[in-house]
């Protein structure tokens, strides 16, 4: 499969599991909407890296993953990631932590925490 394909590829996958954390908010499932969130924002980030012709690390780390594409991104846009990083420095350890919580620590989220997280998700994405 060529690097477009893939992140074509990456970039629906990415969608679904975004749409499924919508559902799942919307169920009162949060702890498995972050989780949803967690993927949906890692499978995005590795297909804008593919788009500028970086091989991803393999790596679950968002925040590594948003640092290389900010390097990787030309003018304004790679702006825009680094700034994402920087002001959301935070929110974005959260969702990294999600993907260990949802497997082996008992962690509950709260609607709140989940429509924040959501939010951020969101305008990485769709800025992208």
């Amino acid at each position: 499969m060529e690097a477009r394909e893939k992140a074509e590829t990456l970039k629906r996958r990415s969608r679904a599991f975004l749409q499924t954390a919508r559902f799942q908010i919307e169920n009162r499932m949060y702890d498995l909407a972050v989780f949803n969130m967690e993927e949906a924002l890692q499978l995005f980030l590795k297909a804008k890296l593919l788009e500028y012709g970086v091989q991803y690390p393999r790596t679950r780390g968002i925040r590594r993953l948003l640092r290389l594409l900010a390097d990787a991104a030309p003018g304004e846009e790679g702006r825009r990631y680094g700034e994402l990083l920087s002001r959301y420095l935070f929110e974005l350890g959260v969702l990294e932590d999600a993907y260990i919580n949802a497997r082996y620590i008992p962690r509950e989220y709260t609607r709140e925490e989940a429509e924040r997280l959501f939010s951020l998700v969101s305008e990485i994405i769709s800025g992208g």
